[in-house]
């Protein structure tokens, strides 16, 4: 075998870089063989390190020659313990890299000392990465093979495009399903939760099939609960389908099984609904292909006594039987489930399968809805936040992945906000925008009265599941709310359409409006962070991951920082309006991030500069907070077209003089500064500067015809790398949903040694300030429901350098006051992090 070609070819091994006998491989014995290039066009850079790691007697190179290549897959995957581990460890997650040289691929394995480059998104795909240092690692159950491992890198900028046409070096790596180089587990995972079905292990062509019932027997389920103690074989069941829970992933690296998952579904016939479990390997066979409604007939099931700890849902026809004393259970083996989906058209009366019952309800009747209820909603989408993540549990590796949504039906002025979690359902949770039909089913309410502003919002259960395609064929579309809600999206207009706005950073829940009512939801220990503990905190963020925190200080010093606005016509064929990003967004540094296996990060790879605003898309309704932090409500109307001719007092913080026409000049101030903070800020231990805002923390008016790429910019990071359509847009040309800019707020910690730089919004709009009031700085901090705003028609849009001014004075009220404040920390990646300040408490 010469190994020479004109053109590059991919090899026949399954995962090795080589195979020392090459007489063993034309033998055909399976391993892998290096291609020499030699003659080709173009030199493979990644064929040249697999060589010189092959000849090397130490398995690990520090290369001469560093070229960049290209990433374009990063994937994910639980490792098991090595026969070395003793001591048990929490899960260790692994990281294969895709990369290219232009003329081959490869699947490299991420040294875990580097893994902190995925969790914060520096390593990426897309970007251009320069590797260093690689070592061979080897696979002691397979002859010659070995797996190039990355363990010193240098992580760059995004690259415009990447071909995605070269071919692998290995042709293992082609293969599918996609295997990971290490460990025997069969799949990856998702990259950013363990809820979402990733690869291509799942499978999506289950269909309804024709079944001759005649030689079936078939059991109730109320007869199979008498009698299942008592059997060994049991008939089959013939049930329609009324919830599906997300999966459950339950690997640990000390468990051997191969595909970890575990699906409920609760299913009914006429006698009762009661909870049916699939099990590992069926559910990459079914999952994506069961869906609410459907009617199946399952036989070779088990039977189990239900788990005690677990809480079914309650069926939603109140006359429907619970059975919750035995679970079925349905596994590729032991017995092997047969599953059968039988066509709704071969439906028969005398089976008296039950049908899905809807629990719709309108924004109108959600005030009165109790809390924990459980209910269905439809509507239009008006906002569209972008993905969050919360860690499971304080020291896990394991995260939800969720958003923040406006759903509109036409019953009220106010949407339903809903905290919606993924359901392992990617294709529609990486692909709702605003502007589109949605269905969400199984929503809980969560409400408080007593705290001002009010609690009220709609969160995910375990059994909602989510539609964004048209309703045709739906049952739904026979319930009388939902036909309503439908005719009324059909009306909506362009000029409504102009208020809906995606992503940025979405300020929700609320916080209480006072700190007691605040601490009652935080435990003991972790009430209140010092200033020293805010940079440790923000280092062990994760990518997109937010955290609330309550820290302790004095306001010194604040800026106001306005958003510089640069419309410019866009091409004929869009409606795009460009706009500058703030002054002072700052990105990462550009000459990229360097590092190496075992190293640690260094002060100067530490999130630093970097942080988006508070923002909020309307406040409705007003809560006045005084020096003393004693609430006052103030009636609002709805809308600031109501309050013509009707203005209430604005205190005057204006500094005037006259010229030679006797008429006065108003000087703005757009910064104040403490004798304090003069005094202080030179002699600082320590002072931490997050009081910037980041383009992707703006919210953008949602452009229709934009908003494939408006939904990937507001996304998690993708595993794999996709080549954009054309030339896209960016993401700073797109119009922010808020032209008021943001405020740079100074911290000085109490004992006057640390410092700590925040951002803030006040919480209002341009359009909403002729019904605002700023007569202290605390008043600017009060927070209540948002949504886009209706346009103003007073024919004035007041100055917000004017108001910025008004508000940066009335901080002078807090000079050497001791306050408490709350902030937003979220990791954006790439070392940018956000910190907001969220709300002022002053002593109780």
């Amino acid at each position: 075998m010469s190994g020479e070609s004109d053109q590059p070819q991919p090899g026949p091994s399954h995962a090795g870089l080589y195979l020392e006998h090459r007489e063993r491989d034309q033998a055909g014995v399976p391993g892998g063989v290096i291609r020499r290039a030699g003659s080709q066009r173009h030199r493979s850079w990644i064929q040249t390190v697999i060589e010189q790691i092959t000849g090397s007697p130490r398995q690990c190179v520090t290369l001469s020659e560093v070229v960049p290549v290209s990433v374009l897959a990063v994937q994910r995957y639980l490792l098991e313990d090595e026969p070395r581990d003793t001591v048990p460890k929490p899960p260790l997650y692994c990281y294969d890299v895709t990369i290219s040289d232009g003329v081959y691929q490869e699947k490299c394995y991420l040294d875990p000392s580097l893994n902190f480059l995925v969790y914060q998104n520096i390593l990426k795909v897309g970007i251009e990465m320069r590797i260093s240092r690689v070592s061979c690692l080897y696979n002691e159950k397979r002859l010659g093979q070995g797996i190039l491992c990355i363990d010193k890198v240098h992580c760059g900028e995004p690259l415009d495009v990447i071909s995605v046409e070269t071919p692998f070096r290995n042709r293992a790596h082609e293969e599918k399903p996609e295997r990971p180089l290490r460990g025997s587990k069969s799949h990856y995972l998702a990259l950013w939760n363990n809820e979402d079905p990733y690869g291509d292990i799942w499978k999506t062509n289950k269909q309804p099939e024709e079944f001759n019932f005649n030689n079936t027997k078939i059991i109730s389920l109320s007869h199979l609960e008498m009698t299942w103690h008592n059997r060994k074989n049991f008939p089959a069941l013939l049930v329609r389908i009324l919830h599906k829970s997300k999966l459950r992933y339950y690997g640990k690296p000390n468990k051997k099984m191969i595909e970890p998952y575990q699906t409920y579904l609760e299913v009914a016939d006429s006698s009762g609904m009661v909870s049916v479990i699939m099990w590992n390997a069926l559910c990459p066979e079914w999952y994506k292909s069961l869906r609410v409604g459907l009617i199946l007939l399952l036989q070779d099931y088990s039977v189990k006594k239900s788990y005690p700890l677990r809480i079914q849902p309650d069926p939603v026809d109140p006359q429907m039987k619970l059975i919750s004393t035995m679970e079925i259970c349905l596994n590729l083996r032991d017995p092997p489930t047969n599953i059968v989906i039988i066509p709704e058209k071969q439906l028969k009366s005398e089976w008296k399968l039950p049908k899905l019952i809807n629990r719709f309800i309108t924004r109108s009747e959600l005030d009165d809805m109790p809390e924990n209820s459980i209910c269905d909603v439809i509507g239009m989408l008006s906002f569209v936040g972008r993905v969050q993540r919360s860690k499971k549990k304080e020291n896990s590796e394991d995260f939800w992945s969720y958003r923040w949504i406006h759903i509109t039906d036409g019953t009220s002025e106010q949407p339903f906000i809903v905290q919606l979690f993924s359901t392992s359902q990617p294709e529609v949770f990486e692909n709702i925008y605003p502007m589109t039909y949605f269905v969400c089913t199984q929503l809980k309410v969560v409400r408080n009265n007593s705290q001002v502003p009010k609690l009220l919002y709609l969160t995910t259960t375990n059994e909602s599941r989510v539609l964004i395609t048209g309703h045709r064929g739906q049952p739904y579309t026979y319930d009388t709310k939902a036909k309503k809600i439908i005719q009324w999206i059909k009306t909506k207009t362009n000029l409504e359409a102009k208020n809906t706005v995606i992503g940025g950073y979405y300020p929700y829940p609320p916080v209480p409006e006072t700190f007691s009512k605040y601490s009652r939801f935080i435990k003991a220990e972790s009430l209140l962070t010092t200033i020293s503990e805010v940079r440790k905190v923000i280092e062990d963020l994760q990518y997109r991951e937010q955290k609330r925190i309550a820290i302790q200080g004095i306001i010194t010093a604040i800026k106001y920082i306005p958003y510089n606005h640069s419309a410019k016509s866009a091409p004929a064929s869009e409606t795009l309006q460009n706009a500058s990003p703030p002054s002072t967004s700052q990105a990462a540094a550009k000459e990229g991030h360097y590092h190496e296996r075992g190293s640690k990060r260094s002060q100067d790879d530490r999130p630093m500069d970097s942080l988006p605003m508070v923002l909020s898309l309307c406040a409705k309704r007003k809560i006045l907070q005084g020096p003393t932090a004693n609430p006052v409500p103030v009636p609002q109307p709805h809308s600031s077209a109501q309050m013509k001719g009707n203005k209430p007092n604005i205190p005057s913080r204006e500094n005037s003089t006259a010229n030679a026409t006797g008429k006065s000049k108003r000087i703005i101030n757009d910064r104040w500064e403490s004798q304090l903070w003069r005094d202080k800020k030179f002699s600082l231990r320590d002072h931490l500067h997050y009081g910037h805002v980041d383009p992707e923390s703006i919210p953008r008016k949602f452009i229709l015809g934009h908003e494939k790429f408006l939904t990937q910019q507001f996304n998690s990071q993708p595993a794999k790398y996709v080549p954009p359509e054309g030339k896209p847009p960016k993401l700073d040309e797109f119009q922010s949903a808020r032209s008021l800019g943001h405020f740079e707020v100074t911290i000085l910690g109490l004992n006057h040694e640390i410092a700590i730089d925040v951002a803030f919004l006040p919480m209002y709009s341009p359009e909403d300030v002729e019904t605002s009031q700023i007569d202290t700085f605390l008043t600017c901090m009060n927070y209540s429901c948002v949504y886009p705003p209706a346009a103003p028609v007073s024919g004035r849009v007041p100055d917000p350098k004017a108001v910025a001014g008004d508000i940066v004075k009335a901080a002078a009220d807090l000079d050497r006051v001791h306050i408490i404040g709350i902030l937003d920390i979220c990791n954006l990646g790439n070392n940018k992090v956000e910190v907001c300040l969220q709300k002022i408490y002053t002593p109780e």
